[in-house]
């Protein structure tokens, strides 16, 4: 025992206790110490790695929330489009006859009629319209009647054209198209 010291508990505890703190206050110090020899100019790189990053951050935090503010503008503008890009089931097909015929009309290609193969897309309030058609002209007409497809009011999506020869020593393309009715 040490001299000096008796056997009351308090003492004893309290001696340990002090123990403990010098034991943390030279761990802290060794821990400030190993700090302490960083270089200072990897101590900036990292400080200004960790101001970029926070930025990037906060610029990400901005985008999503303009994109929350904008969501229902942007479902106005779904509806809108789903109720003037796609046409009615019920005089969906006469439409898009009547509307290929005038593109192929003004772009000067002869068709060799439509067909048309209906695809139920479920849970969404569409039917998908696939269409199958054969148009015969020079190139340049045959360009006319693509861009006559791009601009008109209704929605088409080119799925895949073949290109062949005719006959009359012009172009022969079958196309596939989709377009959807609202349901």
């Amino acid at each position: 025992m040490i001299a000096g010291f008796s056997k009351t508990p308090w003492k004893l505890w309290t001696s340990l206790a002090l123990g403990v703190l010098l034991l943390t206050d030279i761990g802290l110090a060794v821990f400030l110490w190993q700090g302490g020899r960083e270089d200072p100019a990897s101590l900036r790189a990292d400080r200004d790695r960790l101001a970029l990053q926070a930025k990037l951050l906060r610029a990400d935090v901005e985008r999503g929330e303009r994109i929350r503010a904008d969501i229902p503008q942007a479902g106005k503008q779904c509806d809108q489009f789903y109720r003037d890009s796609f046409l009615s089931a019920g005089t969906g097909y006469s439409q898009i006859e009547a509307d290929l015929g005038a593109i192929a009309r003004e772009a000067g290609v002869r068709t060799g009629g439509f067909a048309f193969k209906r695809k139920d897309v479920t849970q969404r309030g569409a039917t998908e319209i696939q269409i199958g058609t054969t148009v015969e002209a020079d190139y340049l007409a045959l360009i006319r009647f693509i861009n006559g497809l791009e601009r008109s009011k209704n929605f088409y999506l080119l799925d895949s054209l073949a290109l062949t020869s005719a006959a009359t020593g012009g172009i022969k393309l079958q196309l596939q198209l989709h377009t959807y009715f609202r349901t």
